[in-house]
């Protein structure tokens, strides 16, 4: 092993890293350091693909291997299983794929917050006692022990509802219904993989909504002019953007759920409109929740840049008006020339920024992959329904 991948007990089970040494959401923890130990991830690489390639081997091919050496019968019924095949096939890589998207952007908003010099310098110090804090707690070891604890009782939870599902790649008995060899390794392994993966992508989004928080409670130079429209912390809005994969994730594994009720059970999209308005509301709220700490601050902002400019707009367009529309005769040769013009048309300009400005900083791009994110993989759910055939037909139909 080289020198690079040498990992000592404590750096494995509990080393904790200093704002300069990594600030990352993602490269720190258990979890993490047992890739590293595995060789799963480089020091300076994600390695996506051996990692994606690992987690479906785990996760996936022995489910397969089980049913095809012990019952071949209904190796087809596993393939088809659109709860598995969308879990272990779609969601695990999606949520790998985004553990690096949201370290990105986590690392994207502390690398602006420094370059735009928004913070004072006291202010720069307490933001590093802010990261070393959430950079303890990413080591920590306790925090991913008991999501593999929480998973394993959710998945007990739920054991008794498989029981009474109709897979016959998981389920076998005469007259008392057991879970096969395959089943058994869903249970306890697949579901494990897919759950722990999105536990964990939860729990480092929960450590960016706490860095929020405490951000949003440093003083900061805003100005409520900033062209971006949220005082200068427009940049903020492009995080939630990386919580998307994980509303991706789970709206596949709901989804799968629903398109498995309405294949088996006969029920209808109908039953479902409320639980898709529901998730969207809840997943748009996990994601664009941590902004709204930096509302109240860009709202009283606003509402003083409104006060203030008014004011200063009153005393500039009383002098102007004065000059230029009562004294205008003695003026009048001065008047192509006059600085009071340009400036008054960017007092203008800047006082319609004002008004323009949001206390909400989302960006709209983000809203709309949110968005996408939690319809794309509601798709198979409709199509159960609404034959791609159909769909395709009434399109040309529309376009003629």
């Amino acid at each position: 092993m080289g020198a690079h991948y040498q990992v000592s007990p404590q750096a494995l089970w509990g080393e904790v890293s200093t704002p300069g040494a990594d600030v990352s959401l993602i490269r720190g923890g258990p979890f993490y350091r047992l890739q590293r130990l595995t060789r799963l991830i480089g020091p300076d690489r994600w390695n996506l693909g051996r990692r994606i390639t690992s987690a479906v081997v785990v996760g996936w091919l022995p489910l397969v291997l089980l049913t095809a050496l012990l019952n071949p019968s209904v190796l087809s019924d596993l393939l088809r299983d659109y709860r598995v095949t969308a879990r272990m096939l779609v969601a695990v890589p999606v949520l790998l794929i985004g553990q690096v998207v949201m370290d990105a952007r986590f690392k994207m908003v502390l690398r602006h917050l420094r370059e735009i010099d928004i913070l004072r310098p006291t202010d720069l110090q307490r933001l590093d006692a802010i990261i070393a804090r959430v950079m303890r707690w990413r080591d920590s070891l306790w925090p991913e022990v008991l999501l593999v604890a929480l998973v394993y009782v959710n998945v007990t939870l739920a054991l008794s509802s498989h029981m009474h599902d109709t897979r016959p790649w998981a389920l076998g008995g005469d007259g008392a219904v057991h879970l096969l060899p395959a089943g058994w390794y869903y249970v306890l392994v697949s579901q494990l993989v897919y759950q722990f993966l999105a536990a964990i992508s939860a729990w480092k989004w929960l450590l960016w909504s706490y860095f929020a928080f405490h951000l949003s409670r440093l003083e900061m130079n805003l100005v409520p002019t900033h062209p971006d429209q949220h005082g200068g912390l427009g940049f903020l809005g492009l995080s939630p953007m990386g919580s998307a994969p994980l509303a991706f994730a789970v709206s596949v594994a709901i989804g799968g759920n629903w398109r498995f009720q309405i294949l088996a059970h006969r029920a209808h999209l109908a039953d479902f409109k409320i639980d898709a308005i529901v998730l969207l509301a809840i997943l748009l709220i996990v994601s664009a929740g941590p902004l709204v700490f930096f509302v109240p601050r860009l709202a009283k902002l606003r509402l003083d840049g409104l006060l203030e400019y008014g004011t200063l707009g009153q005393i500039h367009s009383v002098d102007f008006h004065k000059k230029w529309v009562l004294d205008r005769n003695r003026n009048a040769d001065e008047f192509l020339a006059a600085p009071e013009i340009s400036a008054l048309i960017d007092y203008g300009s800047s006082y319609e920024n004002i008004q323009k400005m949001q206390p909400f900083p989302l960006d709209k791009g983000s809203l709309v992959v949110l968005a996408l994110a939690v319809a794309l993989p509601l798709l198979p759910v409709l199509l159960t329904e609404v034959p791609i055939a159909e769909v395709l037909k009434a399109l040309l139909q529309a376009a003629k």
